[in-house]
C-alpha cells in the first residue's frame, strides 16, 4: 500500500513534534503537568511502612486528620495490590509558588486507651508515614556521622526516657521548575494529578506554570496550647509562631489527651529537569561499592566460566577426533577396552525416573526464565519506572500467563521425545505444568495471607483480589498453556541418535556420592548473584528504591550462561564415569544455586535484619523467600536441563556407535 503524500505530512509533523518536545518526553512514568500560580495541590498519603515488621497498614488506621470529603482510594494497579499500597486523598493542602507557615490542621478528639497503645505499639515499631505530591513520594534528608543518608517517608514519633512522642508538625519542602513550553502542558497530567488539572485556561505569556520536581519533608513535635485551638478551622494560621525543634519532642502522647497537627510549606525553584526528578531516590547509598563490586564479579566469573568452557571443548573435541579417525576395527576393540561414555550408548536415554514431574519442572522453568528476562528487559528500557506504582508487579503476571503457551510446548515436546513419539498423556502434562507453580506459589502467599488478615494489615490480599487472581489463573494462563501443550504435540519429536538396551546396565560403584558433586556445583552460579542479590534484598526489605535493570539484565544473562556450562561440565563428568542418570542430576547441577540463595536470605535475616520484630515478621520473610527460592531452582535447573539435553544429544549423534 503507498503513502499519500498528505500523510507522509502528518507523519512528519508528529515526528518533529517529538523532536521538539524531546526534552520533556519521560518514558517510564508520568508526564509533565503545569500547575499555575496558586493552583491547589494535593498531597496523597500512603501505607505506613517499617523495616521492622514488613507489614504495612493504613494512614487512617491511626487517629490522624482526615479530609472533609471523606477518605477516598486513588485507583490502584493489580501490582500495587498484591504490593500492600494503599494510596489515600489526605487533607493537606497547598498552593502551587504559595509559602505557607503555621498552619492548623486539626485537632482529634482525646485519646482512647487502644488508641495510645496502638500509637505506642507503632513507634516502638519504627513505623514510617509515606506522603506522596503530585507522583513523588517525600523524601527526607538525615546527617548520620557526616554522611546525608535519604529515606522516603518520615518517622511516626519517638521515643524517649519522658515517654512516647509524636512528630505532628511537618515541614515541607517543594522544589519547583518553570515549565519551558506552557502551550503544550495544560493538555498533559500525572496519574495522580489528572483530577488537579485546572479548568480555567492560563496561556503560557500571562501565567507561567511550574512543575513539581522535588518534594522534601522535614518532621517535628510541638506541643499546643490546647486552649488557643478551640476557636480554629481548619487551614486557618495558628495564632502563635511553630518553632520546634527535631531532637527535643514535645507533642507527647497521654490517654484522654487529643492531638493537634500543624503544618508549612515552602516552595523552591531549582534547576532540576523533569526526566531527572527521580534522580534523588534512585541515588543508592554506597553506588561506587555496588559499580565496582559488580563489575569485579563479573570479571572474575566470566573468566572462570572462560576458562572451563576452553577446557571442556577441547576435552570433548579431542574425544570425538580420536574416536572418528580410527577404522571399524579400531572403533570395536577401542568399544571393548575403553570405558567411559561409549559404554554407556544403550542407556543414556533411557527414560528417567518421574518423567512427568521432569516435564512439569522443565515446563514452569521456561515460563519462569522467559517471564524474567522479558520484565527486566522491558525494566531496563524504563517502562517499568518507580515512577509507575505496581507496573513491575502487573508486567510479572502479564508475562508470566502468556509464556504459559511456551511452557506447555516445551513440557509436552519433551514428554513425546522421551517416549519416542508417544502422545499419549499430553493433556495431563499440560494441566500439571498450569498448575504446579502457580499451585505451590498460592498455597504460600495463602498462609502467608492470613497472617497479613489476622494482624489487619493493608499488606493482605483483599478476598475480591483473590478471586481475580483465580480468575486470571484458570481463564487465561491454564488454557494458554493447554494450547501450548497442544501444539507441543503436534510438534515432531527430537529422534534419538541411539537405541536403548532393554535390560539397563549396571552402575560402577563411585569413589564419592554423585549428588555431592551436584549440590557443590551451585555454588559457581551463586558467586555470578551473591553481590546483586544483597542490593535487590535491602531494596525488598529495607525500602529501597532499586533501578539498576540494566546489571540485573547482564547478571542474569551471565548466569544463564554459567548454569549451561556447569551443567554441561557436570553431565559429560557422569557420562565418563558410566553414570547414565544424567537427567534429574543436570537439573539439579544448576538448580542447586537456590539452596545457596535460601542460605544467603536466612544470613541476611540473622545479621542484616536484626530488628525484623516478632515470629510473624519472620515467618513472613521466610515465606516470601522460599517462593522466590522455588522459582530460581526452576528457572536455573530448566536451563542446565536443556543444555545437558542439547549436548548429549549432540555427543551421541556426532560419532557412529553399534
Amino acid at each position: 500500500m503507498e503513502c499519500t503524500p498528505d500523510f507522509k505530512i502528518r507523519v512528519l509533523l508528529i515526528f518533529l513534534a517529538f523532536v521538539h518536545l524531546g526534552h520533556g518526553f519521560y518514558l517510564p512514568g508520568s508526564y509533565p503537568h503545569k500547575y499555575a500560580v496558586g493552583d491547589v495541590l494535593n498531597m496523597k498519603v500512603n501505607s505506613l511502612t517499617s523495616i521492622e515488621t514488613e507489614m504495612p497498614f493504613s494512614y487512617y488506621s491511626l487517629p490522624f486528620c482526615r479530609p472533609k470529603e471523606g477518605i477516598k482510594d486513588s485507583a490502584e494497579n493489580l501490582g500495587e495490590l498484591l504490593m500492600g499500597d494503599k494510596i489515600e486523598n489526605s487533607p493537606y493542602r497547598f498552593k502551587m509558588y504559595t509559602n505557607q507557615t503555621d498552619i492548623f490542621l486539626c485537632q482529634t478528639k482525646p485519646l482512647s486507651s487502644d488508641e495510645t497503645k496502638l500509637l505506642k505499639k507503632r513507634i516502638d515499631e519504627m513505623y514510617q508515614v509515606n506522603v506522596i505530591l503530585d507522583n513523588l513520594p517525600a523524601i527526607r534528608y538525615v546527617q548520620k556521622d557526616g554522611v546525608t543518608l535519604r529515606w522516603t517517608g518520615y518517622l511516626l514519633g519517638a521515643k524517649t526516657a519522658d515517654g512516647y512522642f509524636l512528630f505532628n508538625h511537618l515541614k515541607f519542602t517543594v522544589l519547583v521548575h518553570k515549565y519551558e513550553e506552557p502551550n503544550v502542558a495544560h493538555v498533559m497530567g500525572t496519574g495522580d494529578a489528572a483530577e488537579m488539572i485546572p479548568s480555567g485556561g492560563h496561556s503560557g505569556s500571562e501565567a507561567p506554570g511550574y512543575m513539581v520536581v522535588g518534594f522534601e519533608v522535614e518532621p517535628c513535635s510541638f506541643r499546643h496550647n490546647t486552649d488557643s485551638l478551640k476557636k480554629l478551622n481548619s487551614y486557618d494560621k495558628y495564632p502563635a509562631s511553630i518553632k520546634c525543634d527535631g531532637s527535643a519532642p514535645a507533642m507527647a502522647i497521654k490517654e484522654n489527651e487529643p492531638l493537634a497537627f500543624t503544618y508549612e510549606v515552602s516552595f523552591v525553584e531549582r534547576d532540576i529537569k523533569w526526566p531527572s526528578r527521580w534522580d534523588a531516590y534512585l541515588k543508592m547509598e554506597g553506588a561506587k561499592v555496588h559499580w565496582f563490586s559488580i563489575l569485579n564479579s563479573l570479571m572474575v566469573v566470566t573468566f572462570l566460566a572462560g576458562i572451563v568452557l576452553v577446557i571442556f571443548l577441547r576435552t570433548v573435541r579431542r574425544d570425538l577426533t580420536r574416536y572418528e579417525e580410527l577404522d571399524k576395527e579400531s572403533q570395536a576393540q577401542m568399544n571393548e577396552e575403553l570405558s567411559g561414555w561409549k559404554l554407556i550408548v544403550g542407556d543414556v536415554f533411557r527414560v528417567p525416573t518421574n518423567p512427568s514431574l521432569l516435564c512439569v519442572m522443565v515446563g514452569d522453568g521456561v515460563q519462569i526464565i522467559g517471564m524474567a528476562v522479558v520484565t527486566i528487559l522491558f525494566a531496563a528500557l524504563g517502562f517499568m519506572s518507580p515512577a509507575s506504582r505496581g507496573t513491575l508487579i502487573t508486567g510479572m503476571l502479564f508475562f508470566y500467563m502468556i509464556l504459559g503457551t511456551a511452557a506447555g510446548y516445551v513440557a509436552v515436546r519433551l514428554w513425546t521425545t522421551i517416549f519416542n513419539g508417544n502422545k499419549k498423556g499430553w493433556i495431563s502434562v499440560s494441566w500439571k505444568v498450569s498448575c504446579f507453580f502457580p499451585g505451590i506459589s498460592f498455597l504460600i502467599l495463602t498462609t502467608l495471607n492470613f497472617l497479613l488478615w489476622g494482624s489487619h494489615s493493608t499488606g493482605a490480599i483483599p478476598f475480591s483480589l483473590f478471586v481475580v487472581l483465580i480468575l486470571l489463573w484458570f481463564c487465561i494462563s491454564v488454557p494458554l498453556t493447554l494450547v501450548g501443550g497442544y501444539y507441543g504435540a503436534k510438534a515432531p519429536h527430537f529422534e534419538y541418535p541411539v537405541r536403548t538396551n532393554q535390560i539397563p546396565r549396571e552402575i560402577p560403584p563411585q569413589k564419592y556420592p554423585s549428588w555431592l558433586l551436584v549440590l557443590g556445583a551451585g555454588t559457581l552460579p551463586f558467586g555470578t548473584l551473591f553481590i546483586e542479590l544483597f542490593f535487590i534484598m535491602s531494596s525488598i526489605w529495607m525500602g529501597r528504591v532499586y533501578y539498576v535493570f540494566g546489571f540485573l539484565l547482564i547478571v542474569l544473562i551471565l548466569l544463564v550462561v554459567v548454569c549451561a556450562e556447569v551443567s554441561l561440565v557436570l553431565t559429560y563428568m557422569h557420562l565418563c564415569v558410566e553414570d547414565w542418570k544424567w537427567w534429574w542430576k543436570s537439573f539439579f547441577a544448576s538448580g542447586s544455586v537456590a539452596i545457596y540463595i535460601f542460605l544467603y536470605s536466612v544470613n541476611y535475616l540473622i545479621f542484616d535484619l536484626k530488628s525484623l520484630n516478632g515470629p510473624v515478621s519472620a515467618t513472613l520473610y521466610l515465606g516470601y523467600s522460599l517462593f522466590m527460592v522455588l522459582a530460581i531452582m526452576l528457572a536455573t535447573g530448566t536451563v542446565g536441563f536443556l543444555s545437558s539435553f542439547w549436548f548429549v544429544h549432540y555427543l551421541f549423534s556426532s560419532v557412529k556407535l553399534d
